[in-house]
């Protein structure tokens, strides 16, 4: 049973997704338009890299938050970056703002000690769990998502 769940959009993340994808469009067409010759055309390694390079783009462009009676999951794009929680090991929560040069994505910070999931935006909740480690993760509606956590936490 799920009893909270919330996708945050980085709009940022897929207008940078867009403007490469045109980009690595517009060098796939140029590569085929040269006339043929043994250096002309599309080269399978090169194609390969970069949908691998649109498919991490486009994994960081929403972030999703899903709590339910054991578990706070962070999930970014189709769940291929995603980090489990357990509701029981959090001592301590709070709503936060972000520097801004803390960044997008998943980051490790090392002054305060701390990861960070975020795709947009500077509002966070700080989770700080019981041994110490402490998760900030960044939402759009940072009251709603510090009140499921702290709901969760006294259901226990």
């Amino acid at each position: 049973m799920e009893h909270y769940k919330h996708t945050q959009i980085g709009y940022l993340m897929l207008l940078i997704t867009l403007v490469v994808l045109v980009f690595f469009a517009w060098i796939q067409i140029t590569a085929r338009a040269e006339p043929p010759s043994n250096y002309s055309g599309t080269n399978f390694a090169i194609t390969a890299i970069m949908a691998l390079i649109l498919f991490i783009l486009a994994s960081f462009s929403t972030l999703t938050v899903f709590i339910d009676k054991q578990f706070l999951k962070i999930r970014f794009g189709w769940g291929v970056f995603r980090k489990k929680l357990p509701i029981s090991e959090i001592a301590a929560v709070k709503k936060v703002k972000n520097q801004w040069y803390y960044g997008w994505g998943i980051r490790l910070w090392f002054w305060p000690k701390m990861w960070i999931f975020n795709v947009s935006g500077f509002d966070a909740i700080e989770l700080t769990m019981k041994n110490g480690k402490i998760y900030r993760i960044g939402t759009d509606e940072p009251e709603k998502l510090a009140s499921a956590i702290k709901q969760a936490l006294f259901n226990l």
